[in-house]
């Protein structure tokens, strides 16, 4: 079965402030949509009942979203743990800054490359943020799963309500 992937083109940030807006504010924000937008998608596979498999950029990014997932949908609940916590197997979503341990059907890459272990998984979820070094990252990430033989497409990210 062929590896489908989907980028995600995540929108613009916006200031909801008049104060001019700091770059590294800017990151911030495009960081925590990048966030909101992975737990949406977690969401989506965990009622869909497929195992998902979170992989991040390092420990602060995974604590993050382990955060995100208790709070970010307040009428649903999304059973997931950090890899090595929770029930021996682990929960339908898993989140680690490590190589994975278990097989799942999803990755959701949270990185700034394709991780080697991509194609034992059968859908990849991936993102493209607005910010110009990100950007170019994530185009090279469209690249490579291409070049690997990987189904790639693109659609704007869901609006976050």
């Amino acid at each position: 079965m062929q590896t489908k992937v989907m980028f995600y083109v995540l929108p613009e940030v916006e200031s909801t402030s008049k104060e001019p807006v700091h770059n590294d504010s800017n990151v911030d924000i495009e960081s925590n949509s990048l966030i909101h937008q992975a737990c949406l998608q977690a969401a989506y596979f965990y009622r869909q009942n497929q195992k998902v498999f979170i992989y991040t950029q390092d420990q602060a990014q995974a604590h993050s979203i382990d955060e995100m997932l208790w709070t970010f949908e307040p009428n649903s609940f999304v059973a997931h743990n950090l890899v090595g916590e929770g029930p021996r197997g682990g929960s339908p979503v898993e989140i680690s800054w490590q190589n994975p341990t278990t097989r799942r059907p999803v990755l959701i890459n949270l990185t700034t490359t394709v991780p080697n272990f991509t194609n034992n998984f059968s859908t990849i979820i991936d993102f493209v943020p607005t910010n110009e070094l990100l950007k170019q990252q994530a185009r090279d990430r469209y690249r490579t799963c291409k070049q690997w033989g990987f189904l790639v497409e693109s659609q704007p990210a869901p609006a976050i309500t």
